[in-house]
């Protein structure tokens, strides 16, 4: 091997050991999805099937809470916790809606609609935007969000973190007894890291007890209002 051929051949692990260095590219997301179900509701397996299909979609973040307040009637969903229920009651006042329902579609904080309903989500989809929120970025544990003009109060800056696969659940009792339910993208972590409010903003995320976790960033106006933006690693 010649010197020059050795030098290229150094420039170019170099370029590769440093293209391997860098924190993991953000994907922004061009609306964000989220279902309010329950493993409970025998209304809500076709809603899970609705999302699923859009989980396959790069320019859509859907994510899947599963809420507690079906779990008395015969099932306890496995992935439903109280912060995800709370999160769909402070949606159902900011939406002026006497209380709050399954299967719920909500899309881009700004509109919902009834999850079985198929077109009427697309057709939120393709009406809604994400607007006026930050660029974002996802290196390791470390989020950094950009500067833009903000007028409106402080933003609450939210770390989800939901599991990617498509996970299959026997139902053992309760509406949906005997059937399994697939699901996807179902969130397992919901933490509010702090606040935006136009500036450039740093957060340090603790790492995840459970392996396997994808990372997703949503910047959204305080009390459950609109998205602003959003992001998964």
């Amino acid at each position: 091997m010649d010197n020059r051929t050795g030098r290229r051949l150094i420039g170019v692990l170099i370029g590769l050991f440093s293209f391997a260095g860098l924190g993991a590219q953000a994907q922004p997301a061009a609306a964000v999805v989220e279902l309010f179900t329950s493993q409970g509701c025998s209304s809500c397996p076709p809603a899970n099937d609705n999302v699923r299909a859009l989980g396959d979609r790069p320019d859509i973040l859907s994510l899947s809470f599963g809420v507690t307040y079906w779990d008395q009637l015969g099932w306890k969903d496995t992935f439903a916790k109280s912060a995800f229920t709370a999160r769909q009651v402070a949606y159902a006042r900011a939406l002026h809606h006497d209380g709050p329902f399954t299967p719920q579609v909500v899309v881009d904080g700004r509109a919902d609609v009834v999850g079985a309903r198929k077109g009427e989500i697309e057709a939120l989809i393709s009406r809604t935007r994400l607007l006026g929120g930050p660029v974002i970025d996802i290196n390791g544990q470390t989020v950094t969000l950009g500067a833009a003009p903000r007028n409106g109060p402080a933003a609450d800056v939210w770390l989800v973190r939901y599991d990617p696969r498509v996970v299959e659940v026997p139902i053992k009792a309760g509406e949906n007894n005997g059937r399994t339910l697939p699901h996807k993208n179902v969130v397992r972590e919901l933490i509010r890291l702090g606040a935006w409010s136009g500036k450039a903003e740093r957060f340090l995320a603790a790492p995840s007890a459970t392996p396997g976790l994808m990372t997703a960033i949503l910047v959204q106006t305080p009390g459950a209002g609109p998205i602003l933006a959003a992001a998964r690693a």
